[in-house]
């Protein structure tokens, strides 16, 4: 009898395993988020139950202790049902007072470890809501949401002086919008002292992933110093990226001084140059991002009022750093003084 190594496979049967193979991966996908769903709707009803008590029945910590170390007896081998997951049960039911099991809502498809993270945090009711469909959407992991969180990722996104509103039609405008934050967080870069221009691109791409995530979801890094020959004059784009949800191009220079309205100009002549050499007729318009040690955003209005490409221009900073760490690099001001000299050589 032959074994099942040695027959003579049909037509077509490696396409055909490959089918099932992602029919039982998609079925082993979907139970493991059934499961979830349960789980964190159980655990809003008990917490829902302890808030409800402590209202009617003045119920305490003891209580809630006790109440931990009998249901932790009779379910042995479910390890969430400690005291301090009894706490976080109960401030789940307070922060989503209406969820519901049966109405889709971003915060039921986390796992429960994502939900305790945005609770730790004590954000304000939109900002909870925000970051638990940012994390659903884009699949972060807890400690990636965690530094979403502590970033203020949902402040700054979309924050940065542009003139999209003029420049692309009203849904493109709000959607080229999000892509631009104000102001861009490198303090992963570990960048101390004076740092030059090209220091800084150096490092956003020896660290492209955390240089990615800090943009945000969406964007594949397509160059660095990216050459264009315009009949003999040479041109060098610092950093040129692809957002693949919007299908567009973004350009994005890079100057450690305080914003002047020439960097706008030749930012503006960088994205008709992508749009004319690398659009193709599916992608939307090319947007380009200036991001500088400081700004006027007075100045920033003026210089993009009269441009004709989509432009926006955000600040970079340290200010997530912890106090004792920011204590010990330049403040943005010193930082520009410092370095002035690299923008004019550049130019």
């Amino acid at each position: 009898m032959s074994k099942p190594r040695d027959l003579t496979l049909p037509t077509g049967y490696t396409d055909l395993l490959g089918e099932l193979k992602d029919r039982v991966r998609a079925a082993r996908t979907k139970a493991l988020r059934t499961v979830n769903t349960e789980l964190i709707e159980l655990y809003w009803s008990i917490g829902r139950t302890i808030l409800e008590r402590q209202a009617s029945d003045g119920w305490g910590s003891g209580v809630i202790g006790r109440l931990a170390e009998d249901l932790g007896a009779e379910f042995p081998d479910m390890t969430g049902l400690s005291r301090s997951n009894l706490q976080y049960m109960r401030s789940f039911a307070e922060a989503w007072p209406a969820f519901d099991a049966n109405v889709p809502q971003p915060v039921g498809h986390l796992p429960w470890g994502h939900v305790r993270t945005i609770l730790d945090k004590r954000l304000e009711p939109e900002a909870r809501d925000w970051y638990a469909a940012a994390a659903v959407e884009y699949g972060w992991s807890r400690n990636v949401l965690m530094n979403m969180i502590m970033n203020k990722t949902r402040e700054r996104t979309g924050a940065a002086p542009s003139n999209f509103v003029q420049q692309l039609p009203a849904p493109d405008s709000e959607l080229a919008q999000q892509v631009a934050k104000d102001p861009y967080n490198f303090e992963f870069l570990g960048l101390t002292g004076e740092v030059a221009e090209r220091d800084l691109e150096n490092a956003l791409t020896g660290r492209i992933t955390e240089t990615l995530r800090e943009l945000g979801p969406g964007f594949s890094f397509v160059g660095r110093q990216v050459h264009f020959d315009v009949d003999g004059d040479d041109f060098y784009i610092d950093l040129l990226f692809f957002h693949l949800e919007q299908s567009r191009y973004v350009v994005i220079e890079l100057k450690t001084g305080r914003f002047q309205p020439e960097y706008a100009g030749k930012l503006n002549f960088y994205v008709a140059l992508v749009d004319d050499v690398l659009r193709r007729a599916h992608h939307n318009e090319t947007i380009g991002i200036l991001i500088c040690g400081s700004k006027n955003d007075r100045s920033v209005r003026y210089s993009l009022g009269r441009a004709t490409s989509p432009l926006a221009v955000a600040s970079y900073t340290y200010e997530a750093l912890p106090d004792d760490v920011r204590q010990g690099l330049p403040d943005a001001e010193h930082l520009t003084a410092a370095l002035e000299w690299t923008d004019t050589e550049e130019l």
